[in-house]
């Protein structure tokens, strides 16, 4: 499973507004500052997150971005969108059928495959934003 980097600073955002939920709109310089990531990428990144609605956004002065839905209500599965645990299981890549892997039927290995597939996704789709709030509990410090 690879989780790519714009995966992380989504679920990274979406945490952040979640810790402002309630307090109003939040500009996405700050949340690029608090979460460390890069200003533009995050732009991106929340427009994505926006055609989905998962978040919404104000324009204006006090404008600035807001969860789409409760923390409780997003499910880090559902920021994160899990590929599958690997490509054979995607259609892509050099060990898909199309790309002629010789065990492409009757392939041993896909039914545990599968099986790790369903476990990161039901760990992903349980996991809701409320509780990643719920367990922060721990800051982390800075060194500079």
């Amino acid at each position: 499973m690879i989780i790519t980097c714009e995966k992380k600073y989504a679920l990274r955002a979406v945490f952040e507004l979640a810790k402002h939920h309630g307090r109003g709109p939040v500009k996405g310089a700050d949340i690029a500052r608090s979460q460390e990531i890069p200003t533009k990428f995050l732009e991106v990144i929340l427009s994505k997150l926006k055609r989905i609605g998962l978040v919404k956004s104000k324009r204006g002065f006090h404008g600035g971005y807001t969860l789409g839905r409760s923390a409780s209500d997003i499910t880090v599965g559902s920021v994160l969108e899990p590929l599958a645990a690997v490509s054979c299981l995607t259609g892509s890549g050099a060990c898909s059928e199309k790309e002629g892997c010789p065990f492409s039927t009757g392939c041993v290995f896909l039914p545990m495959w599968d099986k790790v597939r369903d476990s990161i996704n039901e760990v992903y789709y349980r996991t809701t934003i409320q509780d990643l709030l719920d367990d922060d509990h721990i800051t982390p410090v800075k060194i500079n």
